[in-house]
Parts: structure tokens; C-alpha cells; sequence
């Protein structure tokens, strides 16, 4: 008899924990266009833009291994409340950094915001993995994860549909050039009080949903993992134990480090699509929409890569989902034009599967006892979002490239990184065979 994906007696908590997937899915993709709405209205570089990005991930890596540790001592459940309680003081401190026209101000909200996604990260996937047979678990988490796009796809719609079409900082011109940069200083000021605001918003309108969850999360009982009847028992690892044994797993360590990698890649992917489309005279509120084709491209490949799942090995299939990226990542960055557009929204479609695949893939193998930290770390790889994206923005402040458009070539950084997980999807494949 296969075992089920999800129990009946587990049915209320997956539901419950799955919406959470949403919720950090929306933050994620609401502020992955505010890199674009951010440059113009404070007239930055797209290095400095991106800054933004190494906020929201540089607070995964803070406060992923604090998250670790609490829930160890505490539970699970503690461990949502509390990621709730700082998601939602994250958002609500948009409003004075709108207030004080701060641009750092709003760096720090993101940055707090991100404290809360590292505790709801570091409880919700771990979590979905023990609720059930460990046969069906990385299953089970590709199911949960498929909810996260739809977060995303609600994050990329409020961006589209509402806060980029009213920034005035961005109307053009006939020729499509931003009119914002000529005009003079009280105008700008004018423009930048209500552009702030409109950005302030949808921030303040997901915290107050993010409480709305808390309560109804806080009054349910949820029942408790091998790991937490362990602890009760006595029967844990000491945090040293734990670190050798994580070390010692070559496909968890190398698990890491393929899913900074993806992180990065993905980041990459989101932040960047408005200026790929900007370098061909789309302005901002129209190139989000190709935002919202990709990530719609990344639901529908997710529910059926887990499918796919259940006839093919997620690490063969991993590595195959790794050489369709590859591939589009060159098109978008040899093809200048509307196909490489075409190529850079594809990329989404083969994205789909790799951050919950590389996670199950990574913790098949370890200890009931060192999953808490184990998922730590994993959680800890999202940094790839922090870092990689001001490089790329680097790139493309240079405008060209050889005589090619920087933003074109600025997109072989996640060409790269999906060579390092089409290998480590080979890789653990063999190790498994073996």
C-alpha cells in the first residue's frame, strides 16, 4: 500500500502551515519590482537600487541559525508565532519610512520584515516534511511549495495592477523617456510624498493580514513532530553533534550551497525582467506583466513537476529542469529583443521545482534529530538573494558590455548558477545509485 501525501489527522496543520508558503511569497514578489520603483522616485543607480534585495535576503542570514535554535528549544508552533509577530512589525514600519522619505528607513523595515520570514522559512518547510511518511516528503513539500507562487502571482498583481501604474514618477515622455529626472526640485518632492505613499501601502495591508493569520494560528493545536517527542523524551543531539554530522553529509552540505546558488539565480530572474524590458522602451507597469506570465508559467510547472515526481527521480528531473534554465538564460542574454524577453520569462517555468527539491533532496538523508538546524541553513542559503543581485546590478550600470547591452549580459551570473545545480543534481543522483 503507497502512503498517502498527506494524513487525515495532519490535513488542518498542512493547510494551516501551507498558507504561510503564501504569505512570504507575496512579500517576496511584491518587493522584487520596488528594486525598479526605488531607483527612479529616490534617483539611485541600479547598484544602490539593489540594496533592497540585500536587505530583504541579508535577513534570512541573520536570522536563520537564531530561528534554528529558539525552535529547538521551544517548538514549532512558537516558532510561526513569533515569525508572524516580526513579519508583521516589518511591514508596519513602512509608514514612518515613508514618512521620513528614507531610504535606508525602508531598507531596515525589509530587513525586520526578513527576520520573520527566516523564522517562518526555518519552521514551515521542516515541518511539512515530518507530517507524514518520509517517502512522500519531498512530495509533500513541492505540494506545500506550489501555494507560494500563488502568494508571489497576488504580490506581482497588487505591484502591477496598483502601485506601478499610479508611481508618477514614472511617466514618459513620446519617446518614452521618464520625464521625472527634468523636472525641477519641488516637483520631485511632490512626486516622491506620493509615490512613497502608494509603495507604503500594500506593506501595511499584508500586515494586517499577517495578524489576521496569527490569531487563528495561535488558537489552533497543532500536533507535535518525532523531533519534538524526542526532545521531550531526552533524546537529542548537542548543537556540536549536529554541526559534524551536518558537515560530514556531503549531500546536504553540497545542498547549501546548490540552493544559495538558486536563490541567487531566481532573485536574479524576478528583480531584473523590468529593466531587460525597460532596455527595450516597456515601461514599468507593463514589464511587471511579464513578471506575472513567468511566475504564472512557475505555478503551473510546479504542480506538474510534482507530478513528474512521481515517475521520475527529483534528482534526474532537477537536472533536467537545470539545462532548460541554462538554456534560456543564454537566450536572454544573446538575443537582444523581445525573444530574449521570451527567454527570460521562460526561465521561470524550469525554476519551478529546484527550491523544494533541493531542500528534500538535502534532508532526506539527516538525522529526525538535526532537522531543525539542518533547515537552518538551508533557509541561511537564501544570502544568494542578498548578494548576487548587486553584482548583476553592477553590471548593468556599465550599459554595455563589449558593445552588447549590460542588462543582457548581466544575466550570465544566472547562467552560472544553474550549471552548479544541473551538477549537484547529477551528483546526488550517482551517490544515490551508488
Amino acid at each position: 500500500m503507497k502512503a498517502k501525501l498527506v494524513e487525515k489527522k495532519y490535513l488542518v496543520t498542512f493547510i494551516l502551515v501551507t498558507t504561510l508558503f503564501a504569505l512570504w511569497g507575496f512579500a517576496n514578489d511584491i518587493t522584487n519590482p520596488m528594486v525598479a520603483a526605488f531607483q527612479t522616485v529616490m534617483e539611485l543607480s541600479a547598484t544602490k537600487a539593489s540594496m533592497v534585495q540585500f536587505a530583504f535576503y541579508g535577513g534570512y542570514a541573520t536570522m536563520a541559525i537564531p530561528a534554528a535554535l529558539f525552535i529547538q528549544k521551544y517548538s514549532y508552533k512558537s516558532g510561526i508565532l513569533l515569525g508572524l509577530a516580526l513579519y508583521a512589525v516589518g511591514a508596519f514600519l513602512f509608514i514612518p519610512a515613508a514618512a521620513n522619505e528614507s531610504f535606508t528607513f525602508f531598507c531596515l523595515s525589509l530587513y525586520i520584515l526578513t527576520f520573520g520570514l527566516a523564522f517562518l522559512e526555518t519552521t514551515a518547510n521542516p515541518f511539512i516534511l515530518s507530517l507524514g511518511d518520509k517517502a512522500t516528503s519531498t512530495r509533500r513539500l513541492n505540494l506545500a511549495q506550489a501555494f507560494n507562487p500563488m502568494g508571489s502571482l497576488c504580490g506581482m498583481s497588487v505591484a502591477s495592477l496598483i502601485v506601478l501604474p499610479q508611481l508618477w514618477s514614472d511617466r514618459r515622455d513620446e519617446a518614452g523617456q521618464i520625464i521625472f529626472f527634468s523636472l525641477s526640485e519641488a516637483e520631485k518632492a511632490s512626486i516622491r510624498v506620493h509615490d512613497l505613499a502608494v509603495i507604503r501601502n500594500p506593506y501595511v495591508a499584508i500586515g494586517l493580514v499577517v495578524v489576521m493569520v496569527a490569531v487563528v494560528i495561535a488558537l489552533t493545536k497543532m500536533p507535535k513532530t518525532q523531533s519534538e517527542e524526542q526532545k521531550e523524551q531526552g533524546h537529542i543531539h548537542t548543537t556540536r553533534q549536529t554541526l559534524h554530522n551536518l558537515w560530514h553529509n556531503t549531500i546536504y552540505r553540497e545542498g547549501v550551497f546548490a540552493q544559495m546558488f538558486y536563490v541567487a539565480a531566481q532573485i536574479m530572474t524576478w528583480t531584473f525582467i523590468i529593466q531587460y524590458a525597460d532596455n527595450l522602451g516597456i515601461n514599468k507597469a507593463t514589464a511587471q506583466t511579464y513578471n506575472i506570465v513567468a511566475m504564472s508559467l512557475f505555478l503551473c510547472s510546479r504542480f506538474i513537476s510534482t507530478f513528474l515526481m512521481r515517475y521520475v527521480n527529483s534528482r534526474l528531473l532537477l537536472a533536467a529542469f537545470g539545462c532548460g534554465a541554462a538554456i534560456c538564460s543564454l537566450g536572454a542574454v544573446a538575443i537582444v529583443g523581445m525573444t530574449g524577453l521570451y527567454c527570460l520569462v521562460g526561465i521561470s517555468f524550469f525554476m519551478s521545482l529546484m527550491f523544494p527539491t533541493i531542500y528534500g533532496i538535502a534532508l532526506e538523508d539527516v538525522d529526525h534529530r538535526d532537522h531543525t538546524l539542518g533547515a537552518a541553513f538551508l533557509v541561511m542559503a537564501i544570502v544568494g538573494g542578498a548578494l548576487m543581485p548587486p553584482l548583476q546590478g553592477m553590471i548593468i550600470d556599465q550599459q554595455t558590455v563589449m558593445g552588447h547591452p549590460a542588462v543582457n549580459a548581466s544575466f550570465v551570473l544566472p547562467f552560472i548558477c544553474f550549471l552548479l545545480i544541473i551538477a549537484y543534481g547529477y551528483r546526488s543522483h550517482a551517490k544515490l545509485s551508488k
